[in-house]
């Protein structure tokens, strides 16, 4: 049976990331950010082509009130 994360030992828990010179994780490689970024693009064009709904329109039309 596995332990929870209660009872692990410090030493079990997972490593910290590995850390660059300056202290920082190391930059992402050029393929990881294309791979990345072409997923990105491709779930908020799925997002912009959905409808919006009544309710946001409702709230977006309040924005667009002056204030009192």
């Amino acid at each position: 049976m596995s332990k929870t994360h209660a009872e692990r030992s410090p030493q079990s828990a997972d490593p910290a990331p590995a850390m660059g010179p300056s202290g920082a994780t190391p930059p992402l490689s050029p393929a990881v950010r294309r791979h990345l970024g072409r997923n990105l693009q491709g779930h908020y064009a799925e997002a912009l082509s959905e409808p919006v709904s009544e309710r946001l329109e409702a709230l977006i039309a309040q924005l667009d009130k002056p204030s009192r």
